[in-house]
């Protein structure tokens, strides 16, 4: 089997688990859940604005309502509703309106200026001329219609008493059309005062059923026709004399209309106003003296274009939004729709599925139906009736409208999402997927380290693929660096150990001939020397065909039988001086009996090395103390010398085999073995050796098994 460059051909590869690929699944967990995050939070956000316009629309909605009823219960807004289809002249006469109140009062210049721009009735000419050409909304006022205009006008010429020829001065011309009859009067302006200058002027226009400029002898002026003239204020311009300088000129009419007068004399109940109001035309002029070519000057026209209309129910509709409708209606009997008015188409929204989208976010609708509309109701109370106002909205158009906005919210959404797919491509490619690479290379050599031909397999490891300068390459290369290193040490290890075999057999070899002799001469069992030649015998035969002293320690087989510790600890002290340690002291009761699971000759040479060591660490002249105790299932057996104490870090390190303060050159029996032999004897013999700084020594203390 191939894996990656590793070739295995005899082991099989180790199946990795879950928990070998745990990091790559947080990974890749960590970001799923940025893009899941970054989704949630632009839905979120499209949810909210969606909410919040909601919100603003139905608030917007009514408060829109309000405010067209607000504007239609002022007189102007009462006369655009009792005038829905009033229109500028545009070169045409006029048609008079109903006025939301029953009559003007002409003869107050003041007043009737108020009651006109009250009512917006007025229509407005670039140069600054208006005119109102009206009817009262009460017919028992009169049936009269009033004129009010205004314009800018030089020094007025007035009319002298009794002058019959009127081109030379200043006069009001009406016409009026209704019902197939045609009247026309001539008004000439009379001051008030013959002695007025031109800076304040005011006058009757007297009218008289006469078209042309030149009066009958008989003529008289009309009683019913009723008009003022008003020349006052500053100049309109500064830089023109005083005298002769254009100033504010108004004028008031009240035109008596005969087929009115006519129709409130009849039975029965009379409508009012006439339902062919808009039949009856006007046309006023201001005329001026004759100039030089005999032509009567025009100051004002009625028919001239240009003229606009202060206040109409077109211009309701301006402020609505896409998908609203406005519709007013006046109550009766008979309801009729006088005006309906529609705000912008709702057009196609240029992301359809964006729109479909927000369109499915849950919010809280302030409608309870599927259909998303919203409708309001209000009336309004005039003169001649009441009206009922219907606004209708639809909820689609702000969907459509919110996908228009949420545009540059899509384009953020998206750089964030590629954002993040370029760190995930970039963490996937550039580490997780080299880090997993690594992760199954290192885990086949590992497994193959059973193989017994490990140190051949352990330098299989190729990652010269996933080096480089970052840490991972770093790591590979070290990886690969190390694994060599160890293999090279393994290597020398068995070389080392096979040289050591082959000493510890020679040296078996040359000592075993004459330990035979020995024994032989040294057979009695009196003979104190007998018993340190069975010692060597016995070691000789644990060394010898072993291949280092630790694996000879380890298949060394000893045969435990009960021992007295006191009598052992007895005779090691006598022995003492024959193995060379002097000084050699037992505390305690001598007479005592303590057994144990032991091996006479392992345990002497336990005692043995522990009190070579102690000797070479001891004050000189200072004695080496053996203590017994017991306790528990246990004798304890101390060993106290008195000498410098042992580094705390050093405490369980001496017993490692080759651990010494000693020089390399020292000799062979200082080279850190006897402790190693003393635990390794004590552990075949199920117990413990250890340690101590105390009472200005070190006291090592021999813990074994009670018989």
């Amino acid at each position: 089997m191939k894996l990656g460059p590793v070739t295995l051909p005899a082991l099989p590869v180790p199946r990795l688990g879950l928990a070998a690929f745990r990091r790559r699944l947080v990974v890749h967990l960590a970001f799923m859940l940025l893009v899941a995050a970054t989704l949630g939070l632009a839905l979120t956000v499209l949810q909210d604005q969606k909410q919040r316009s909601y919100q603003r629309y139905e608030q917007g909605f009514r408060q829109s309502l309000a405010e067209i009823t607000l504007q239609l219960r002022h007189p102007a807004g009462q006369l655009a509703l009792l005038n829905p289809g009033m229109e500028p002249g545009n070169g045409q006469d006029l048609a008079p309106v109903l006025l939301p109140f029953s009559a003007i009062d002409f003869d107050d210049q003041y007043k009737a200026l108020r009651a006109v721009e009250m009512a917006g009735c007025g229509l407005r000419w670039p140069q600054g001329a208006s005119l109102c050409a009206a009817v009262g909304s009460n017919a028992y006022a009169g049936g009269f219609v009033y004129l009010v205009g205004s314009l800018d006008a030089g020094p007025l010429q007035p009319r002298s008493v009794g002058q019959l020829e009127l081109g030379g001065v200043h006069r009001l011309r009406v016409s009026l059309d209704y019902r197939g009859q045609r009247s026309v009067w001539t008004a000439p302006y009379e001051a008030s005062r013959p002695d007025e200058g031109p800076a304040q002027q005011r006058g009757r226009l007297t009218g008289f059923l006469a078209e042309g400029d030149q009066l009958e002898r008989q003529s008289r002026p009309q009683r019913e026709f009723r008009g003022w003239l008003w020349r006052e204020g500053p100049c309109v311009k500064t830089a023109d004399a005083e005298g002769s300088c254009a100033r504010h000129t108004v004028f008031s009419v009240r035109l008596p209309v005969e087929a009115f007068k006519t129709a409130l004399f009849e039975r029965g109940a009379q409508a009012w106003p006439p339902r062919d109001l808009d039949q009856l035309r006007l046309h006023v002029q201001l005329l001026g003296p004759a100039g030089e070519g005999g032509t009567a000057a025009v100051l004002f026209d009625s028919a001239r274009s240009g003229a606009t209309v202060g206040v109409s129910l077109d211009r309701l509709g301006a402020g609505l939004q896409a998908g609203e409708t406005l519709r007013i209606e006046r109550l009766g009997e008979h309801p009729l729709v006088i005006a309906e008015r529609r705000g912008a188409e709702i057009g196609d929204a240029p992301l359809p599925w964006l729109s479909r989208l927000i369109r499915r976010l849950p919010v809280d609708v302030p409608v309870g139906d599927a259909s998303l509309r919203l409708q309001a109701r209000e009336e309004v109370a005039t003169a001649t009736g009441r009206y009922r106002l219907s606004l209708q909205g639809d909820l689609r158009s702000l969907d459509r409208q919110l996908a228009r906005e949420a545009r540059s919210l899509l384009w953020l959404v998206g750089a964030m999402l590629a954002a993040i797919a370029f760190a995930w491509l970039l963490v996937e490619l550039g580490l997780i997927r080299r880090i997993t690479v690594l992760t199954r290379r290192a885990a086949a050599v590992s497994y193959n380290m059973q193989d017994p031909r490990a140190e051949q397999r352990i330098g299989e490891l190729d990652v010269a693929d996933l080096e480089g300068r970052d840490e991972l390459g770093i790591l590979a290369g070290t990886l690969q660096a190390l694994l060599q290193r160890v293999k090279d040490g393994l290597r020398r290890e068995q070389l080392r150990a096979e040289r050591e075999r082959e000493m510890w057999h020679a040296v078996g070899h040359e000592i075993m001939s004459p330990l035979q002799s020995l024994m032989v001469l040294h057979g009695g069992a009196d003979d104190p020397s007998h018993r340190y030649v069975q010692r060597m015998q016995q070691a000789v035969r644990v060394l010898y065909g072993t291949a280092s002293p630790s694996e000879a320690l380890q298949a060394a087989d000893l045969q435990l039988e009960t021992l007295d510790l006191a009598q052992f600890c007895r005779e090691v002290v006598a022995n003492a001086p024959h193995a060379g340690i002097e000084g050699v002291q037992l505390q305690g009761d001598e007479g005592a009996t303590l057994p144990v699971r032991g091996e006479a000759y392992a345990l002497e040479d336990v005692v043995t090395h522990v009190l070579r060591n102690a000797q070479r660490h001891r004050q000189p002249g200072t004695p080496i103390t053996l203590t017994l105790a017991a306790e528990d299932g246990f004798v304890l057996l101390g060993i106290h010398n008195i000498g410098p104490a042992i580094p705390a870090d050093m405490l369980t390190r001496i017993f490692e085999y080759g651990v010494s303060d000693q020089p390399p050159d020292a000799g062979p029996e200082r080279r850190g073995q006897g402790l190693f032999v003393a635990r390794s004897y004590l552990a075949k013999m199920d117990a413990q050796i250890e340690a101590r700084n105390e009472d200005g020594g070190v006291r090592f203390w021999l813990r074994l098994r009670r018989a």
